[in-house]
């Protein structure tokens, strides 16, 4: 079995984000960056399938810079078994990165494609999808509890008020949102194997853009608290503000 898991190097949810001197780009400067969540899961998945299944591959890809070796170092830790750095700068664009993706996976013949529901800096949702578009593949969105077996793919979609279960025959794109377990951290020995396991860097064949980012804003401050009283008094004056001013009732 083979297993095709997209990933995105994208800055960490708890750093300080600060806008760069032109306005439409971020401060890398002491921001930390790391292999996007959903990724991670989506990853954690492959391996899981893969270690059920007693055996397969599990090939970890991503379109980015050179640095975004970094990631796909970190994921072949975990335990994916080769990586694939396809060189460019994804953009706004979903479509231009799942093109790019798709050039890729697409003569590679994998029995499954897995990404993120989405990567946590644009938060499109968009990529895996047109990915199964363009691989002329079925398609199964915010995945948890995945299996796989006897050509088909298995999983648990989380709906509101319930839990849908679907299936497809394979080879399929899944993406996959938080599931109930962790990933794993790698060991040393782990980290240490990866940096001789293959990394292979090729040009991604993006194509050009559709979508311009005009400017980039930092959100509103919000407004100081306003103490209008204490105890069972000050419960009118609140009423009426919440309906006056918030709207709220």
């Amino acid at each position: 079995m083979k297993i095709i898991v997209c990933m995105k190097r994208v800055p960490d949810t708890e750093s300080r984000i600060r806008i760069g001197d032109d306005g439409v780009s971020i401060d890398p400067r002491a921001i930390k960056f790391v292999m996007e969540p959903y990724g991670e899961y989506a990853l954690e998945t492959a391996l899981r399938i893969r270690e059920a299944a007693g055996g397969g591959e599990v090939v970890l890809v991503t379109v980015g810079d050179s640095i975004s070796a970094e990631q796909l170092r970190s994921g072949l830790a975990m335990g994916a078994d080769r990586a694939i750095l396809l060189k460019g700068s994804p953009g706004f664009d979903g479509f231009a990165t799942a093109s790019a993706l798709a050039a890729e996976i697409g003569p590679l013949g994998a029995d499954l494609v897995l990404t993120g529901m989405k990567a946590t800096d644009d938060d499109q949702q968009q990529v895996g999808p047109m990915l199964a578009e363009l691989l002329s593949l079925p398609c199964i969105t915010v995945a948890t509890d995945i299996q796989v077996s006897a050509g088909r793919v298995r999983a648990n979609r989380e709906v509101e008020g319930g839990v849908e279960h679907v299936e497809a025959p394979t080879p399929a794109v899944v993406t996959v949102t938080k599931a109930d377990f962790e990933p794993r951290l790698p060991k040393l020995q782990a980290i240490m194997a990866a940096k001789r396991k293959p990394l292979e860097e090729k040009d991604a064949q993006l194509g050009p853009s559709r979508i311009r980012l005009i400017g980039l804003a930092y959100p509103p401050e919000r407004p100081p608290g306003r103490i209008v009283g204490a105890g069972a008094d000050a419960v009118p004056e609140l009423v009426r503000l919440l309906r006056t001013e918030a709207k709220a009732l």
